[in-house]
């Protein structure tokens, strides 16, 4: 048996638990939602990275949907609402493929059914518009992960690609984190400042996730995870889901990045935009300027850093799929994910490694912060608790 089909059969039996796919908002930018014009039960290689069917291929078993909005929204609390409702929409038109999830036996019961278990994570703390409240009624509506920030601060949290100012967590931030613990929302510190990761690790009595990061020490980038931060997981019990995203992992594609996103601007195109028009103007800047490509072996090399540092109990796959316009060789799209787990065989990874990168890790992350919240729910309150009234 050749270790891609050795990679097959094991995702038969523990599929991957992927961290973050950013398919509702790349059905916002094509079509607004027009889930007939996005098929996804067809294939649909020619506009996204992610249906049905690749899924299928790729072995896929859970998916957080990512349910980001841009931190310059006018109104982000709405547009977040838009995003959980785009995916509410898609488990109702998919429901013998996708099952609604919002706990850890959610999960194991749409493994056991043959369904893609179907969780949703709020990308960025600007989605609860500084309201304990509204992080309640994300909560409430099955938002199961939130990452304090995307690119850019929050009031309460620094951001890893913006220019420090909270100096990590303020008092406020905390209390997110606490009342998150609280609910059984896990903390995601992707896209945080490390200030912030370190604070949110003090602060937390849950384990903590990163949705989609890899590792520092690999590629120098502010977005992947240090390895005095990896060292805590352990103790913390977290995971760090390891991403696909090339500026994220190869180092010759950070500079390269930096260039393609300033071009987009000096176009007038917000550096995320994968819309079609925006593609043409990345395609044109690559035909001059070639593109580092990433392959397999580019993750993997994080993988092997990840779990030297952290142990293999605390890593998962969060691959950020249709949020990058460019992904490695072999990780073209959500059926790649054999590819990866054949590489991990080759360099002398176990099987029963990769049931916990796939799916084990993930599944316990989601349990031991419901087990700590049925904890706190029963001696602590919601918090009613205002920026104002703890940052002043």
């Amino acid at each position: 048996m050749t270790s891609l089909e050795s990679a097959r059969e094991l995702l038969r039996e523990f599929p991957v638990a992927d961290g973050h796919n950013d398919l509702p908002w790349a059905l916002r930018e094509q079509v607004r939602y027009d889930l007939d014009a996005r098929d996804v039960a067809a294939d649909q290689s020619a506009h996204l990275h992610t249906d049905i069917p690749r899924l299928r291929q790729g072995g896929v078993g859970a998916q957080y949907w990512s349910v980001y909005v841009r931190t310059d929204s006018p109104d982000p609390v709405a547009a977040t609402l838009e995003q959980i409702d785009c995916v509410r929409q898609l488990l109702a038109r998919h429901p013998g493929d996708l099952r609604p999830a919002l706990t850890a036996a959610d999960m194991e019961a749409a493994r056991g059914e043959g369904r893609i278990a179907s969780l949703m994570g709020a990308e960025g703390g600007h989605s609860i518009a500084n309201s304990l409240g509204t992080l309640r009624g994300l909560y409430g509506l099955g938002v199961r992960y939130l990452t304090l920030t995307h690119n850019d601060n929050v009031d309460w949290a620094d951001s890893a690609t913006d220019e420090p100012k909270a100096g990590g967590l303020t008092a406020f931030g905390r209390e997110v984190v606490r009342e998150m613990n609280r609910l059984g929302m896990l903390v995601d510190l992707s896209h945080v400042a490390a200030t912030t990761m370190r604070d949110a690790l003090d602060t937390s009595t849950a384990p903590v996730v990163f949705s989609h990061s890899s590792a520092r020490a690999v590629c120098d980038h502010p977005r992947n995870i240090p390895d005095d931060v990896l060292e805590r997981l352990p103790a913390n019990g977290g995971v760090a889901m390891v991403t696909f995203v090339p500026k994220f992992v190869l180092q010759a594609a950070v500079d390269w990045t930096a260039a393609a996103d300033e071009n987009m601007r000096a176009h007038g195109f917000h550096h995320l935009d994968t819309t079609a028009e925006a593609m043409k103007v990345h395609r044109a800047f690559e035909e001059r300027r070639p593109r580092p490509v990433a392959t397999v072996a580019t993750v993997a090399d994080h993988l092997d850093h990840m779990r030297e540092v952290a142990g293999i109990d605390h890593l998962g796959i969060g691959g950020d799929y249709d949020g990058t316009a460019f992904t490695p060789d072999g990780l073209d799209d959500v059926s790649g994910y054999p590819n990866l787990l054949a590489e991990l065989l080759e360099r002398g990874w176990s099987k029963a490694d990769l049931a916990k990168l796939t799916w084990k890790n993930a599944v316990r992350v989601l349990g031991a912060a419901e087990d700590v919240a049925r904890g706190l729910q029963a001696t602590r309150s919601p918090s009613n608790a205002t920026i104002d009234s703890l940052d002043g």
